[in-house]
C-alpha cells in the first residue's frame, strides 16, 4: 500500500476495524462500497422524514411504537408511518437511525423534518405540554 497516498490509506484503516488485505483495490472498493450504501440509507432516512409533518419509523412488533403512533393519532395528526420490519431495506435504516442518535432505534419521531426523538422524548414533550406546540409549527395540526 506504499503506492498509495498517506491520506487514503489512513482512510481505509480509519473505516474498517479489521482489515485483511488481499489487494489494495480490493480493499478500497470495500471501503467506498460500505460509505456508499451508509450516506443512501441516510439520505433515504432523511428524504422520507421531510415529506410529512410527521414522519414515524416503526416496527410494526413494538408496543412502544404503537403507544406512540396511537398518541398521534389522539392528537389529531396523520403521521407517515414506516415500518422497518416490513421494508427490505428496513435493517439498512434502523442503522442510520441509531446513528443518527436514535438508541432504541424505534420508535423514531421526526417533526418538521427534524429528528425529535424516541419514545422517551415524545412522552416527556407530550406531558410537559411540548409537543402541541411543535405540532402547529409543523402544520401538523391547526388548533
Amino acid at each position: 500500500m506504499s503506492s498509495y497516498p498517506a491520506q487514503l490509506t489512513s482512510l481505509i484503516i480509519g473505516k474498517l476495524q479489521a482489515i485483511t488485505i488481499i489487494s489494495p483495490a480490493s480493499v478500497l472498493i470495500s471501503v467506498l462500497s460500505r460509505i456508499s450504501v451508509k450516506e443512501v440509507d441516510m439520505d433515504r432516512v432523511a428524504k422520507l422524514a421531510s415529506q410529512k409533518a410527521v414522519v414515524i419509523f416503526s416496527k410494526s412488533s413494538c408496543c412502544m411504537c404503537h403507544a406512540i403512533k396511537r398518541l398521534f393519532y389522539e392528537q389529531g395528526v396523520s403521521p407517515a408511518i414506516y415500518e422497518l420490519d416490513e421494508d427490505p431495506r428496513g435493517k439498512e435504516m434502523e442503522w442510520a437511525l441509531m446513528r443518527l442518535g436514535c438508541n432504541p432505534s424505534v420508535p423514531a419521531v421526526f417533526i418538521g423534518g427534524k429528528f425529535v426523538g424516541s419514545a422517551n422524548t415524545i412522552m416527556t414533550l407530550h406531558l410537559n405540554g411540548s409537543l402541541k406546540k411543535l405540532l402547529r409549527e409543523a402544520g401538523a395540526i391547526w388548533l
